[in-house]
């Protein structure tokens, strides 16, 4: 049996929260945007800074080894991040394994979404602590 709509949902939440406090505890501002997905403008799922270091998010979390994006959420990030003055980051989180982050550049490309998959979130990936240096 699969994990409903609202569980999927309610974990990327989570993910996203538990994001938002590592930055606060790192000397960063981060807040969620409200309605990312579905506003009349380039909304991305977390926006964090400290007055010299900008990014602008991507969210997502999965229990599987790779995770899909469609390609409108990575225009409309890149969008926002050049609009705003961010750099553009996927942030994922895989059970079991911290946050990575990847630049848009670094996903894997398919017909029609873009994946992230384990295997290159740790290669190319960068860590937490290797992002807010």
């Amino acid at each position: 049996m699969g994990v409903s709509y609202a569980g999927r949902k309610n974990k990327g939440s989570k993910a996203e929260r538990d994001l938002i406090h590592l930055f606060w505890a790192n000397g960063f501002g981060a807040m969620r945007a409200a309605g990312s997905g579905s506003a009349q403008h380039p909304s991305p799922d977390v926006v964090a800074g400290n007055g010299r270091k900008f990014f602008a998010f991507e969210c997502k979390s999965s229990h599987d080894k790779s995770k899909y994006l469609t390609k409108d959420e990575i225009t409309q990030l890149d969008l926002f991040a050049n609009s705003f003055g961010a750099r553009a980051f996927v942030a994922i989180k895989f059970d079991g394994e911290e946050w990575y982050f990847l630049r848009l550049t670094d996903l894997k490309k398919t017909d029609k979404s873009y994946v992230v998959t384990l295997d290159i979130a740790k290669k190319k990936g960068l860590s937490f602590e290797e992002l807010v240096r």
